[in-house]
């Protein structure tokens, strides 16, 4: 199972930290199936934790509405509701660009090395030897990339939530998508736009993507 990279190489995570990571991007990308409930124990193990860091993680997952706890019945992942996509969509249209432009701004040496390296591997997001899968974990990578270089943590974490939950949405549709290279192949102008720091073309083509992702999924319905 291939992690999706959201954290720079070598920084010390807590263990509730890493489990949190692990069961929200298994969340995201339906490894573990909407309805399915959520065993501690099983998730504890899986990812070599006691049942504290789980815990803790569950809370988190909780808030960012992947899970739900019902009385008496137990936890659950939540349902993929294609009602919340015009919900998402409201959001990530109006901070989507937003980040974008920041990102531009303020964007270190550093961040600008990840996403030039980010853009290295969307190069090859049109060969037939990237699945679904993959292509969906580079399109969490390059948002989360432009999320945090935007030096605003409050802006990264509620875009994160947001970008979590359209891409469970993706994912629940996938196999009906014609052209999943081609939208992810998308962020390649923008990441340019952000290296450059042209701010006004990175916002410009951030709104136009959250545009097209919300007709992809229509059409699919």
């Amino acid at each position: 199972m291939r992690q999706v990279a959201t954290e720079p190489a070598g920084e010390e995570l807590s263990l509730a930290e890493r489990a949190y990571r692990a069961i929200r991007d298994r969340l995201v990308m339906l490894e573990i199936r909407p309805g399915a409930p959520i065993n501690e124990d099983q998730l504890a193990q899986s990812l070599g934790v006691g049942r504290t860091p789980v815990r803790e993680a569950l809370k988190r997952l909780q808030y960012e509405r992947l899970i739900t706890t019902y009385p008496r019945r137990g936890t659950f992942a939540t349902e993929v509701n294609i009602t919340d996509l015009a919900h998402i969509s409201e959001v990530r249209q109006e901070l989507e660009p937003l980040a974008a432009a920041l990102a531009a701004r303020r964007a270190t040496a550093a961040d600008r090395a990840t996403l030039t390296a980010a853009l290295r591997e969307l190069e090859g997001a049109g060969s037939p030897q990237r699945d679904a899968d993959e292509l969906m974990r580079l399109d969490l990578q390059v948002h989360r990339a432009i999320y945090a270089a935007t030096h605003n943590p409050y802006l990264e974490d509620t875009l994160v939530r947001h970008d979590n939950l359209a891409t469970r949405i993706w994912c629940l549709f996938i196999d009906r998508l014609s052209d999943m290279a081609g939208h992810v192949g998308e962020h390649g102008p923008l990441i340019e736009a952000v290296v450059a720091g042209d701010a006004e073309k990175a916002a410009q083509l951030a709104h136009s993507h959250v545009e097209g992702f919300e007709r992809a999924i229509r059409a699919a319905i």
